[in-house]
Order: C-alpha cells, then sequence, then structure tokens
C-alpha cells in the first residue's frame, strides 16, 4: 500500500504529478476554499504526510486525530496555523517555504506602498465611476515616495529586498529587528524612534506572542499626520480598532493592508469604509512562477521525509 498524502486545497496538476507514482495523493476538490474541518479530519486519520495552507488551523485535535502522520508541508513561510508544540509532541516534522518568495514578496510590498502613497486604487475608481470632470490643482494628491524615510520593521530576507528598492527610490532607510545588521546604507533604529520618523510604516515582522498587537494606539500615536502603514506581514500584528481610529481621524495619513487578522477580512469590517486604506486578498507571493516553485519545494520536502532523506526547510 502506498503511502498517502492529503492535500487540503486543490492544487495544479504539475504541482502534483511527480508524487503520483509513488504515493496516493487525495486532494480537496476546491481550489478557491479549503477542506472543512471535518473533512480534514476525517482524512488525516490515514495521512502520512499532509499538505498544508496558511488558511488552514493545524491544532492539537488534527495531531490527535493522525496516528500515521510523519510531516506536514505547509505553503507559506509563515507558519502560525500549525500547533508546533503539538507538533513536537507527537513527532511530526513541519516544513515552510523561505526564500523562494522573497523578491516576489518585496515586489508586492512596494506595490502596496506606492499605490497607498499616490492613491492609485482611489483614482482608478474615480475614473471608472465617472467623478473624474477635470484637471484641478490639488486632486488626488499623494505623498513622495523618492526622497522619504523609509522604516522597516523585521529585516529578514524580504526586509532587505524592500530596503534595496527603496535605496534604488533615493529614501532614507531605517528599521528595527531583534538583532542588528551589518546593512550598508541602511541605519537601526528603535521602535519609537522609527515609528516616530519613517514617512512609510512596513511591517514584515513574523506573528508571535511578542509581536501580536505591536501596533496599536500608542505606536500609531508616534507616527507622523503624513505617514502610511503598510502591512505584508500578519494581520494580527496590528490592533485593528486602533488603526481604524486613527485613519478615520487623520492621525496618519493611509494605510496598505495584504493582511488582516481574519481572513478573508468579512466585508462589513470598518476598515473598508475608509478612503485612506488600500486592501489587498494577502497575495504577497501570489505570481505564477513563484507560488509553483512553493509548491515543488512543498512536494520535495514530503517526499524527502517519507522516503528517509534529509529534509530542508523544517522548522520543527
Amino acid at each position: 500500500m502506498k503511502p498517502i498524502i492529503y492535500i487540503t486545497q486543490k492544487l495544479p496538476e504539475q504541482a502534483v504529478a511527480k508524487l503520483r507514482d509513488s504515493y496516493e495523493v487525495r486532494m480537496w476538490h476546491d481550489d478557491q476554499t479549503a477542506a472543512p474541518r471535518e473533512e480534514l479530519l476525517e482524512q488525516v486519520k490515514e495521512a502520512h504526510a499532509l499538505w498544508t495552507m496558511l488558511s488552514d488551523t493545524i491544532d492539537r485535535p488534527v495531531f490527535e486525530a493522525a496516528p500515521n502522520l510523519k510531516i506536514i508541508s505547509n505553503l507559506a513561510v509563515g507558519y502560525n496555523n500549525i500547533d508546533l508544540d503539538a507538533a513536537h509532541e507527537y513527532g511530526v516534522m513541519v516544513t515552510n517555504t523561505p526564500e523562494v518568495l522573497t523578491e516576489t514578496t518585496a515586489d508586492l510590498t512596494f506595490a502596496l506602498l506606492l499605490a497607498t502613497a499616490r492613491r492609485i486604487v482611489e483614482a482608478d475608481q474615480t475614473v471608472r465611476s465617472g467623478e473624474w470632470k477635470s484637471w484641478t490643482p490639488m486632486g488626488m494628491t499623494g505623498q513622495n515616495v523618492g526622497g522619504a524615510t523609509l522604516g522597516i520593521i523585521g529585516m529578514g530576507r524580504i526586509g532587505e529586498a524592500v530596503a534595496r528598492r527603496g535605496q534604488g527610490f533615493g529614501m532614507n532607510v531605517l528599521y528595527h529587528n531583534r538583532t542588528r545588521k551589518s546593512l550598508e546604507d541602511v541605519k537601526y533604529a528603535a521602535l519609537d524612534e522609527l515609528l516616530q520618523t519613517a514617512d512609510f510604516v512596513v511591517l514584515l515582522t513574523p506573528l508571535t506572542k511578542e509581536t501580536k498587537g505591536m501596533i496599536g494606539e500608542r505606536e500609531l500615536s508616534l507616527m507622523k499626520e503624513t505617514a502610511c502603514l503598510i502591512n505584508v506581514a500578519r494581520g494580527g500584528v496590528v490592533e485593528e480598532a486602533a488603526l481604524y481610529e486613527a485613519l478615520k481621524a487623520k492621525k496618519i495619513w493611509g494605510a496598505g493592508l495584504d493582511v488582516f487578522e481574519q481572513e478573508p477580512v468579512p466585508t462589513d469590517h470598518p476598515l473598508l469604509t475608509l478612503p485612506n486604506v488600500t486592501v489587498l486578498p494577502h497575495i504577497g507571493s501570489a505570481t505564477v512562477q513563484t507560488r509553483l516553485a512553493m509548491m515543488e519545494m512543498n512536494a520535495e520536502a514530503i517526499a524527502a521525509c517519507l522516503e528517509g532523506r534529509s529534509v530542508q526547510n523544517r522548522v520543527c
């Protein structure tokens, strides 16, 4: 009997084809939504490997229901959707997909920064709705990017890639990180100093117990009234109610959000009512080339584990 791999969302056939000869591949039929909780718990009863999405909640009951499970490979760099303590307790390996999405996510981060600064989405909607009547001296005015100060919170691989893009725009780059880096023309700053100085505050830190809610009312009050907050990290890093109040009162100029605390974000979320917020559906790594490369990493990790070979990109 072939080992069983369960995939929680439908993936392109080219991503899973090479696994089919050696393994029984079972896959949820929908490429828009992940397998329901009941389906996941049923399928893991026999699974030797679980290929998961960031939207899946892989908690203790999943491990308890999976006596044969050897590996979980997560289609993301982040893995806050997986209970690592339970994985360790049950002897289940966990892998992610770092590095391959660094440049792609940095591109998206900077695109979101530009769109927020120059009100691109708002301007597009003005044209499409017929509201654009004529050129006006202060119509759709935004904020300068070139020569502005970029503050990056979380200076990992993606942070460094965003810094390089900022330097290409002639920006002054500050960063805040747990550990200091030796980076050319990039200056370390304490968190409060960065918030007070930066014209664009970019969040790239992972979601941990320490970073949850790290940007709240106090931190937002330190930012310039002309500053923009860009979050491509995790929604939980920001206190969304405080962000809404700061934006509504124009205590900061704008926000660009690729992530939310609850995803998909409810359509009645207060932040969606504000014109000075640009929102995206968590697409930091969403290019065809990058997503396929991430899937290849997942497939290789699963095969390596089940074949007893060395496994790359382990987080547990």
